[in-house]
């Protein structure tokens, strides 16, 4: 995972002030490598980061701070376009850095 570029750790704060993850299940279109999925692994119930870009779900697979024994979070490959998922699968949907 690469270190992205926020000294003041803005992001990190904003997602930890706005955003209650807590017993979540939590929906991350363009997870990427998992890099915001770091910020609330621990807090979320259920977590599915979806992405396009292969090499990156690959990356988010084998980041140690995203693996968990209880299998958070399940990383697949695909388009906001065509969601595989049931309506109110979800109980947040996060959308960041993808548009």
């Amino acid at each position: 995972m690469l270190p992205f570029p926020d000294p003041e750790e803005i992001e990190r704060e904003f997602f930890s002030r706005f955003v209650d993850f807590r017993g979540k299940r939590v929906l991350e279109i363009g997870c990427g490598d998992g890099r915001t999925i770091s910020y609330y692994v621990n807090e979320a119930k259920w977590i599915v980061g979806i992405d396009n870009d292969r090499d990156e779900l690959i990356a988010a697979r084998k980041e140690p701070r995203l693996l968990k024994e209880d299998g958070v979070p399940n990383f697949i490959q695909g388009s906001a376009a065509s969601l595989p998922f049931a309506d109110s699968s979800f109980d947040l949907t996060i959308l960041s850095w993808s548009l």
